[in-house]
């Protein structure tokens, strides 16, 4: 770490500073032995080919002081402790965010310097072993160590690591995604790590397979929109659902634009309940269509419906973004957190039918759009579009299949404490599992929609 490794000549030239009451700026990337442009500086476009190279597994380590990993552990439990049930039928967790702390982190032969690193998520938090996931934020202590200003990793500020969460196979955040976004869906890019944290004893722990995942309101706007000059906002809590009876703009966190208003969001809620709806429905649709992105939410719910996924928008009033994007001038759905789909339900929440029959007026932007014939038309008609290409049996059979021979070696090596396997066989039952339920949903989607 730099505050154990501090470059002589630098302290030295901030002391003489100091004693002569003069400012001295301290030039970026000073003293740091790999610290180069390309690899750690803000003035690079994201290397994409480099940070999310889908050709291996990739590795990350984590190198923390006792007394910072003590700290994160503490406070975690802090987060944990102040978590409870929540009522409706969700799941209320405190509204505390666990704080970042300081870590050395190493890839491809390379260090990165007092990295922001902190633990994220909801329920996953509360595994029963120790793999979590985590957020990393690459310049968090830059006021702390001025000689870290800016810096990046391979041009990303900020960067997910999704733990594959209660997935025996590991993949079903990465295959969701890839999904999502080769059917015409936003949603962030990702790849496999292999994570190895050393939590100030010395030597490395192996935390097993993870799932890097873009941060949505960094890089993965400019990437996807072109631009990240639009409102995005993260919902979250029981206003998100856009009911008229529970509707909140405070549960529309900002991430971009802070100092604007959420004049948008509000206009997109008017728009949904405007009573034209049901008095002349050509005109509700063109009203809805000038503020929200109805054809791709119509889209996005014909993959999730699909591939099945409780964990979102119609059971659960979070996982997702919404994006007011310039160039169309509207508001659009960003998928966000899919570790759980591709099962029917956890045993106490269910996933949405596919014909959308069960979900009730508290969830009015799948109600009020099933229950418009034109609307529904369209749903079907991508629900048997993606069944039959992006989800087709022998695409989906052969992508589980080559991902399957990538996570080998790393799935046979998680060890008890951080995994959710008990065994190599678990992770190659859960890949045949992921195989026939492809083929199941498949016959479904086009038994719906036919």
């Amino acid at each position: 770490m730099i505050k154990n490794n501090r470059n002589i000549a630098l302290l030295v030239l901030l002391l003489v500073a100091f004693s002569c009451q003069k400012v001295i700026f301290v030039e970026e990337g000073a003293g740091l032995a790999d610290w180069t442009q390309e690899t750690h500086s803000d003035n690079v476009s994201p290397n994409y080919a480099v940070v999310f190279d889908e050709t291996k597994v990739n590795k990350i380590e984590l190198v923390f002081t006792s007394k910072e990993w003590s700290n994160m552990q503490s406070d975690l439990s802090d987060i944990v402790g102040a978590s409870s049930g929540g009522a409706g039928g969700s799941t209320s967790f405190s509204s505390q965010s666990p704080q970042y702390f300081a870590a050395d982190f190493y890839c491809n032969g390379k260090q990165w310097y007092e990295v922001g690193v902190r633990y994220k998520g909801n329920s996953s938090l509360t595994a029963s072993n120790g793999k979590l996931p985590f957020r990393f934020q690459f310049d968090e202590f830059e006021d702390d160590y001025p000689e870290i200003n800016n810096q990046r990793f391979y041009g990303f500020k900020e960067l997910s690591m999704s733990s594959n969460f209660n997935d025996k196979s590991l993949m079903r955040e990465k295959s969701a995604c890839d999904l999502f976004r080769d059917f015409g869906v936003p949603a962030v890019r990702t790849v496999f790590y292999e994570l190895y944290i050393d939590q100030g004893t010395g030597s490395f722990q192996y935390y097993g397979v993870y799932t890097m995942c873009e941060v949505v309101f960094n890089s993965f706007l400019t990437d996807y929109f072109g631009s990240e000059t639009g409102n995005c906002y993260k919902p979250d809590g029981n206003g998100a659902q856009f009911s008229s009876s529970i509707f909140d703009l405070d549960d529309f966190e900002k991430k971009t634009n802070q100092t604007t208003g959420k004049e948008d969001i509000q206009a997109m809620y008017d728009a949904l309940h405007a009573s034209t709806r049901t008095t002349n429905a050509a005109a509700w649709r063109a009203g809805l269509e000038a503020t929200f992105d109805v054809d791709g939410f119509l889209k996005y719910l014909a993959v999730n419906n699909t591939i099945q996924n409780w964990d979102t928008y119609g059971v659960m009033s979070h996982n997702y973004y919404l994006y007011n994007d310039p160039v169309m001038g509207k508001l659009r759905w960003i998928v966000w957190d899919n570790n759980e789909a591709f099962q029917d339900g956890n045993g106490r929440k269910s996933t949405i039918p596919l014909a959308m029959n069960t979900t009730t007026d508290d969830w009015p932007l799948i109600y009020f759009l099933i229950n418009d014939s034109e609307y529904e038309t369209t749903y079907k008609t991508y629900v048997r579009s993606f069944a039959n290409s992006s989800f087709a049996t022998s695409r989906m059979t052969t992508i589980y299949n080559a991902q399957q021979s990538l996570l080998y070696s790393s799935a046979s090596n998680e060890v008890t404490g951080y995994s959710f396997l008990t065994g190599i066989g678990d992770f190659n039952s859960a890949v045949s599992t992921l195989i026939s339920h492809n083929s199941t949903r498949v016959t479904a989607a086009n038994t719906y929609a036919r």
